[in-house]
């Protein structure tokens, strides 16, 4: 689950700290210790919820298993407090990140380990994973994570007010979608929102990986072309999404928009907007049929994919695809036992079924996906149907990790706000700004200029 926000500045120095980095499959820790050896994994899954006490329940599983190791998990970290850890020179043994859009700049400054060589020795083929998930836990050959559990994104909506609006199935189409959001959005009588029926803001809940990445397979929009250059202005469906986009959020009133959202409880809480029936419908990762599940499993709901771009009917099915990520750090105290945890957390069946079952994360092997250990349920099973889906995609991995996100994301904010007066030409200068954002980093600048 995405929940952290990151730092692309610290991400640039990253590069001068890790140099040389990579590490080799014959060098760890060979000691014979009389009691266990003691290593430790971050991960930033919340103690505040169930999440992080799945996780340790099933760490201490290991260690039942594993006399001679004890691993401590520690939670809610993120990309900064991993950052600082290497560039300070004090790591833990594992570390775990939601945030896979880094993983450009873990591989490419060598902070994380190049993985390739434990993968040989421990006979593991790459093939164990998905497509999607082998390609954003490596960049440019070097694959210096593996994935943890993926996550993909599809709409939740309320089916009694569903009912009560007359609407007997979940939209398909993007233009579905508008004329449902606005058939189940109540108002008070001074005007203001009682009950939104599909929230298109940006920078509200799900805000990392930004919130434009889930549409930008639902309207097959492409970020680069061949040569790796920008091409949100020449690729005319951002144009459709955004245009879509800010159109909805006019008609709710962007002010209006912006106090109805003040008032909903935390995304990661009982009193989230779509859980307490304030938003009929919304856009999020599989993780929340857990939430519902723990929170209030009294709310009658349905999953579906998301909707899509209705000059691309063919894409129904698909979503934005991403993952947590694990990976051993560049100075693991001990790498031997760190590789054994990474190994049994990334290839296990048992393990993935078992943390799939308690947080509801989509399984990260292929033999996982289909394990008879995987708990049914009709609200999960749409989110293993997206990840499975031809067309379901994720964002480009690059050098600057997320930076070119953070561009993005800040113009579409300022978009949604009226700020931006010329669409297409705000779009061809964030072209010039991510290009030169990314030819900096190939020249070694490692992060924005």
């Amino acid at each position: 689950m995405r929940r952290i926000t990151t730092v692309a500045g610290a991400l640039s120095a990253l590069a001068f700290a890790a140099t040389g980095a990579v590490g080799s499959a014959s060098s760890g820790t060979h000691r014979a210790h009389a009691s266990p050896t003691k290593i430790t994994i971050w991960v930033g899954w919340s103690k505040s919820t169930h999440e992080f006490g799945v996780f340790k329940s099933l760490i201490a599983e290991y260690n039942r298993k594993n006399p001679s190791v004890q691993v401590n998990a520690v939670s809610d970290i993120n990309d900064d407090k991993i950052i600082a850890a290497i560039r300070s020179g004090s790591v833990p043994d594992v570390v775990s990140s939601f945030a896979s859009s880094n993983v450009g700049s873990y591989c490419s400054s060598g902070g994380w380990i190049n993985l390739a060589p434990f993968l040989k020795q421990s006979h593991i083929n790459v093939n164990t994973f998905p497509a999607a998930s082998r390609y954003y836990t490596q960049y440019k050959g070097v694959r210096c994570a593996l994935p943890l559990l993926a996550d993909d994104f599809g709409l939740y909506y309320n089916q009694k007010l569903f009912k009560q609006a007359g609407i007997t199935h979940p939209p398909r189409t993007i233009s579905e979608l508008t004329a449902d959001a606005k058939k189940l959005t109540k108002r008070n009588k001074d005007g203001s929102l009682k009950i939104v029926g599909y929230d298109p803001a940006f920078a509200f809940y799900d805000d990392v990986p930004p919130k434009f990445t889930f549409y930008a397979p639902l309207f097959n929009a492409k970020y680069v072309d061949a040569k790796g250059h920008s091409i949100l202005s020449k690729d005319p469906a951002w144009t459709r999404f955004l245009t879509w986009q800010k159109s909805l959020v006019d008609w709710y009133g962007y002010d209006k928009l912006q106090r109805f959202q003040v008032g909903l409880g935390q995304e990661f809480s009982a009193s989230n907007g779509f859980e307490t029936g304030k938003l009929a419908m919304n856009i999020d990762g599989e993780w929340r049929v857990a939430f519902l599940h723990n929170e209030h499993p009294e709310l009658q709901y349905g999953t579906a994919p998301m909707p899509v771009d209705d000059a691309h009917r063919e894409l129904y099915g698909a979503g934005y695809i991403n993952g947590t990520i694990i990976g051993i750090p560049k100075g693991s105290p001990h790498l031997k036992e760190a590789w054994a945890l990474v190994k049994y957390l990334t290839t296990n069946t048992h393990f993935l079924a078992q943390f799939s079952n308690g947080i509801r994360n989509v399984p990260s092997t292929t033999a996982s996906l289909t394990s008879p250990e995987i708990k049914p349920d009709p609200h999960f099973a749409t989110f293993l149907k997206i990840f499975g889906n031809p067309h379901s995609a994720t964002t480009p991995i690059t050098a600057v990790g997320a930076g070119y996100q953070d561009l993005i994301q800040s113009f579409v904010v300022k978009w949604q706000a009226g700020h931006v007066k010329d669409l297409a030409a705000g779009l061809r200068n964030l072209d010039k700004q991510i290009d030169a954002q990314l030819a900096h980093a190939q020249k070694g600048g490692g992060g924005p200029p």
